[in-house]
């Protein structure tokens, strides 16, 4: 394992406690130890992150977990003990941020509250990532990203318009979440920059998921308008959707430009189409597209899909391939950028994953290691904060680590 006080990535030097569970946190964490941040992630002794559980193992190895907890150190605390309360207030004197996603209160009723952790250090960022935020008639609330998904607007608009509204096979709202998040802090540091005092980040996961939803709430105030279902088709431009070639697979098209709009219908041998009025704006398209994606599903459903791609490339025209994941490993735009990564796992041995989420030019940042065991880094961190072998064994006998 690379000593992370080693390395040249921009975050250097930052130290990070994950103390929260599951997506949206510990992925905030995650994207912060991508650019050098020093995460240490903090679990329960016999309560593990159930992200270690999620989806798929391989010899006993939660594989959701391998990537989540890349670049972490691992230990344990039991921070209804005193001993855990105690050893937690010495690890966030020399942190700078703690992410924790306990529901609101919970911090508080173990004397961990921002009052006691602003008294050990007042530099700290405190980012507070609960489903529903810390206060309101629902902040008590047990939640995930699914209640997001559904509460924001995003299940309402997603699926065909004659069937029920459509959760995404992921944890969509989540990762949005932990976007967020990972911007919060950085924005609170640059804060703290300029005042030297840190602050309390209040996110709730219903609410970056509404942000990248777009004008809904302004098409409604302004018009009364409420946006439904329309499946793959959009009723802001058309054709747009998903058509089936002639081996069978699947492409893309979009044409919310109306110079790829007419480069598409010229291309499908339907040039007519341009010249009629109502092909002048993408929402009167959209109101003509049963017209149109005829035209262009008959132009594709007679191709094979390599002969539909050259023939859009050619034409300067939007498409992709509607790809899985076993066509991502070999698509050769991701291995351009690199994208796509392998990371030796002691286990697993290699593994591939996503990467880094971008590219900086001079302090680019790496991925060092694969999720640890759960509490491997115990010892060593509290042998950093100074304790005694004596003082740890009696911490782990009091069951607080």
């Amino acid at each position: 394992m690379t000593d992370p006080k080693n390395t040249t990535t921009p975050l250097r030097g930052l130290r990070v406690l994950d103390l929260a569970t599951l997506f949206a946190g510990p992925l905030a964490a995650t994207l912060l130890g991508d650019f050098g941040a020093e995460v240490i992630k903090v679990e329960h002794p016999t309560k593990p992150d159930p992200s270690r559980g999620h989806g798929p193992s391989k010899n006993g190895v939660g594989l959701w977990w391998t990537v989540l907890g890349r670049g972490k150190r691992t230990m344990t605390l039991n921070l209804s003990t005193p001993g855990g309360r105690a050893t937690l207030l010495r690890l966030a004197e020399s942190a700078d941020v703690i992410i924790e996603n306990f529901r609101p209160g919970t911090l508080e009723k173990w004397d961990l509250g921002w009052e006691e952790l602003r008294a050990v250090n007042p530099r700290l960022v405190l980012a507070r990532v609960t489903a529903f935020g810390q206060f309101g008639p629902y902040s008590r609330r047990p939640g995930f990203g699914t209640l997001a998904e559904a509460m924001s607007g995003f299940a309402a608009v997603t699926g065909e318009p004659d069937a029920p509204p459509t959760l995404p096979p992921f944890g969509l709202a989540d990762s949005v979440a932990g976007l967020a998040t990972a911007y919060a802090v950085m924005t609170a540091l640059a804060a703290r920059d300029r005042t030297g005092e840190g602050q309390v980040i209040d996110m709730a996961i219903i609410e970056p998921i509404l942000t990248v939803l777009g004008p809904q709430l302004t098409w409604y105030d302004q018009l009364g308008h409420v946006q439904s279902r329309t499946g793959n088709r959009s009723a802001n431009n058309a054709p747009r959707n998903t058509y089936r070639t002639a081996d069978g697979t699947w492409v893309a098209v979009s044409t919310s430009a109306q110079s790829v709009a007419e480069r598409v219908m010229r291309l499908v041998g339907r040039p007519d189409v341009i010249d009629e009025p109502w092909f002048a704006t993408g929402a009167r398209r959209a109101a003509h597209a049963d017209v149109l994606d005829g035209a262009v599903a008959a132009w594709i459903a007679a191709r094979p899909r390599a002969e539909v791609l050259a023939a859009f490339e050619k034409a300067e025209a939007a498409i992709a391939p509607v790809q899985d994941v076993r066509d991502i490993v070999h698509d050769p735009q991701y291995d351009a950028l690199g994208t796509l990564t392998t990371v030796d796992d002691p286990d697993l041995g290699p593994v591939l994953m996503q990467n880094v989420l971008f590219r900086l030019s001079t302090t680019p940042g790496e991925i060092r290691w694969t999720g640890r065991p759960h509490g491997a880094d115990t010892d060593t961190i509290l042998t950093e904060l100074g304790l005694t072998a004596e003082e740890s064994a009696t911490l782990r006998a009091a069951g607080a680590v």
